[in-house]
C-alpha cells in the first residue's frame, strides 16, 4: 500500500507543482494544497501513517539542510541585528493580539498565553523553499529570515516550557533548558570547525560508492538528532550542518548529490504531510474562530517582524517581504499544538481548528511572498534597464 501511497504522493505533488507555476504561484502553493486534496479532509487516498511521516520528517530536514548549504555565513552575520529585531517583533505581537483573541472567546488565563505563544512560532521550512524558487534565498532578506527563525525557535521553545511548568504542573527545570539551548550552540560551532572539516576529508578517501554524499547525511542528520535531544528543532541541526558544510571544499558536490534525492522523493512528502492534518468534520460551529484566529495570526506575524526589519533599515518593500515570510507556523506550531493539547492547555474541541489556522498561514505564505519579491525583481529589472 505505501508503495501505490509514494506514486500518488510525488505524480499528485510534480503535477500541482507545474500547475500553481503556470498559475504565476510557486509550485510549493500546489504541493500543500494537493496534500489537503489527497488526504482525509476530501479524497483520502493518502494517510498520515507512519512511513508517511518518517519520509515527510526526512524531507524537512534535507530541505534545510540544503538551505544551509546555500546560506552565506557572512550575510547571516552581518544581518544579526535584524535577526534578533525580527524575531523578537514576530514574538511579542503574535502573543499580544493571540492573548487578546483568546480573551475575546473566552479562554482562561492560561489557554490564553499558551495560544499566543503557540501563534508566535515560526517554520520558514515553507518560505525557504519559495525564495530558493524566486532566488532570494542567499540575499540579505533570506539571511534576516533564516536568523530570525533560527532565534524564534529557541525563544518559543522555552517561553513554552516556562508556560507549561507554570500553567500545567511540568517538572521541566528552566536552568536545564536554557543550559541545554547553550551547550547545542556550543557543541555545533566546536563541531563544525573541527570535527566537520575532518570528518568529510576521511570520508572522501574511502574507495566505496558516494563517499561524501554519505559524509554529508551523517552529519546532517546527527546534528539533527543532537538537536532533537537537547530540545531544539531538528530542522535547526540539520540547517547548521549545511552551514558547516557551506565552509568546506565539499560543499558543492554534496549540494549536487543531496538535491535530487530530497526533491526527488523526501521533500514532497512534506510538503503533503501538512495538508494531512486538516479534517473538516465538526468545525462548521467554529467557522469564526477559524477566521478571526487565521487573520490575527497573519498579520500579527507579518506587522511585528515586519516592523522588527523596518527597525533594523530594512526598507518598505524589503520589510513587508521578511514579514511576510515569517508568516507561516508549519510543523513547529503543529508539534507545539500536539503538546498543549496533551498538556490541556489548548482545548481539545479547539485543536482541529487551530490546526487548521495553522495549515493557512502556511498557504498564505508562498503567494505572499511571490507577490512581494516578484514586484521588487521586476522593479530592479525596471532600474536597470533605465540605467543602460
Amino acid at each position: 500500500m505505501f508503495i501505490l501511497q509514494i506514486v500518488i504522493v510525488l505524480l499528485a505533488t510534480k503535477i500541482a507543482g507545474q500547475l500553481s507555476i503556470r498559475l504565476g504561484q510557486p509550485s510549493v502553493l500546489g504541493k500543500i494544497i494537493v496534500g489537503i486534496i489527497l488526504g482525509p479532509a476530501l479524497l483520502g487516498w493518502v494517510h498520515d501513517t507512519e512511513l508517511v511521516s518518517v519520509f515527510s520528517q526526512i524531507g524537512v530536514l534535507l530541505l534545510m539542510f540544503l538551505a544551509g548549504l546555500e546560506t552565506n555565513l557572512k550575510d547571516l552575520n552581518e544581518n544579526k541585528k535584524a535577526a534578533i529585531l525580527v524575531a523578537v517583533g514576530g514574538i511579542v505581537v503574535p502573543i499580544l493580539l493571540s492573548y487578546i483573541g483568546s480573551q475575546i472567546y473566552d479562554f482562561s488565563t492560561a489557554e490564553s498565553i499558551f495560544i499566543g505563544l503557540l501563534l508566535s512560532a515560526t517554520s520558514v521550512s515553507i518560505s525557504v523553499q519559495t525564495l530558493r524558487e524566486l532566488g532570494w534565498l542567499n540575499s540579505k532578506e533570506g539571511s534576516a529570515l533564516l536568523g530570525a527563525a533560527v532565534l524564534d525557535d529557541i525563544i518559543v521553545v522555552i517561553l513554552i516550557a516556562v508556560a507549561m511548568s507554570l500553567f500545567a504542573g511540568s517538572d521541566a527545570s528552566l536552568a536545564l533548558l536554557i543550559g541545554k539551548k547553550i551547550l547545542f550552540f556550543v557543541v555545533i560551532i566546536l563541531a563544525s570547525k573541527w570535527l566537520v572539516p575532518k570528518f568529510i576529508q576521511v570520508f572522501s578517501k574511502f574507495k566505496i560508492t558516494e563517499s561524501i554524499l554519505s559524509a554529508g547525511l551523517i552529519i546532517c542528520f546527527s546534528f539533527a538528532y543532537f538537536a532533537e535531544y537537547v530540545g531544539v528543532a531538528g530542522i535547526i541541526g540539520s540547517f547548521f550542518a549545511g552551514i558547516a558544510i557551506s565552509q568546506t571544499k565539499f560543499k558543492e558536490e554534496i549540494e549536487h548529490r543531496v538535491e535530487p534525492i530530497a526533491n526527488g522523493i523526501f521533500v514532497p512528502f512534506f510538503f503533503v504531510s501538512i495538508g494531512l492534518a486538516v479534517s473538516f468534520n465538526g468545525i462548521g460551529s467554529q467557522i469564526g474562530f477559524i477566521i478571526v484566529f487565521s487573520v490575527l495570526a497573519i498579520l500579527s506575524k507579518f506587522i511585528g517582524s515586519g516592523l522588527g526589519a523596518r527597525m533594523s533599515g530594512f526598507n518598505n518593500k524589503s520589510s513587508m517581504g521578511v514579514g511576510a515570510g515569517m508568516i507561516s507556523r508549519g510543523e513547529v506550531a503543529l508539534i507545539l499544538a500536539a503538546m498543549g493539547l496533551e498538556s490541556g492547555l489548548l482545548p481539545s474541541e479547539y485543536y482541529t481548528s487551530m490546526i487548521i489556522v495553522i495549515i493557512v498561514t502556511t498557504i498564505v505564505t508562498p503567494p505572499l511572498l511571490k507577490v512581494i519579491f516578484e514586484n521588487r525583481s521586476e522593479q530592479r529589472i525596471e532600474r536597470g534597464s533605465r540605467n543602460l
